[in-house]
C-alpha cells in the first residue's frame, strides 16, 4: 500500500502550482445544464481540500452545512465559498472560509497546489485548493454556517470501492453524481465529484464522470 506521505509527494507533482485561469464563460460546460441560460457571469468560488495530519494517518476534512441555510442546507461540503474582492487570491479565499467555518488556522495549512476549475449548474466556478493541514487544536464548527465537522481517512477516499452512484431528478431529468457513505454521512453531488477527481489525480488515473 502506498503511504500517505508518498501520495502527497505525488500530488505536489500533479497539482497545478498556481490557480488556473478562468475560461471564457461561453466555453464553460456546467456539471448539469440548467433549464435557462445564465444571464450573469460565473461566480468565482474556492474550496479547501484539507489533508489533515493525524497520528494514524492523513484524513480529508468535510463539513455538514447548517440545516438553517437557504442553499444546500444539511449537505456535506468542503470548507469554502465565494471569493471576495479583498481576498489575496484563490488560496487566501479558501483559507479564510475554512477559518470562518471551522476555525482552521491559515498558518497551519501548507498549500500543495490547485485542481482544475469545476463549473456548476448553479453558475459557480469553483477552484479546489489542496493543502496539508497540521492542526494545533480541534476544528470548531461555526453554528451559523456549519452543523458539524468530520474527517474521512485518506486511504478510504483513494479506495474505488468507497464510491457508488447517486441519482436525483431535477427539472424532469435524472442526474447522477458519485456518492461516498462514511460513518453516517452521505457525501454526494459536487463534493463527491470533486473528491473523485482528487482521487484520480492522486492515483494518476483518468477521471470517469
Amino acid at each position: 500500500m502506498t503511504s500517505d506521505s508518498q501520495i502527497i509527494d505525488r500530488l505536489v507533482a500533479r497539482l497545478l502550482p498556481t490557480a488556473p485561469a478562468a475560461s471564457p464563460a461561453d466555453r464553460l460546460v456546467p456539471d448539469w445544464a440548467p433549464p435557462t441560460p445564465f444571464e450573469r457571469p460565473p461566480v468565482p468560488a474556492a474550496v479547501l481540500i484539507g489533508l489533515v495530519k493525524r497520528p494514524e494517518g492523513h484524513t480529508v476534512l468535510y463539513t455538514e452545512r447548517s440545516p438553517d441555510l437557504r442553499a444546500h442546507s444539511g449537505q456535506v461540503a468542503f470548507p469554502g465559498g465565494k471569493i471576495d474582492a479583498l481576498d489575496e487570491g484563490v488560496a487566501a479565499a479558501a483559507l479564510r472560509e475554512a477559518n470562518e467555518e471551522v476555525g482552521m488556522v491559515p498558518a497551519e495549512a501548507r498549500i500543495l497546489g490547485f485542481m482544475p476549475t469545476y463549473y456548476t449548474g448553479t453558475n459557480y466556478l469553483i477552484t479546489p485548493v489542496v493543502a496539508e493541514v497540521t492542526p494545533s487544536g480541534p476544528f470548531v464548527p461555526n453554528p451559523g454556517e456549519v452543523h458539524s465537522v468530520f474527517e474521512v481517512p485518506l486511504q478510504r477516499i483513494l479506495d474505488a470501492d468507497a464510491y457508488v452512484r447517486f441519482r436525483v431528478k431535477r427539472g424532469g431529468e435524472e442526474l447522477t453524481s458519485w456518492q461516498i457513505d462514511h460513518d453516517g454521512h452521505k457525501i454526494w453531488g459536487i463534493t463527491a465529484n470533486l473528491t473523485r477527481q482528487f482521487r484520480e489525480l492522486a492515483l494518476n488515473e483518468a477521471y470517469s464522470a
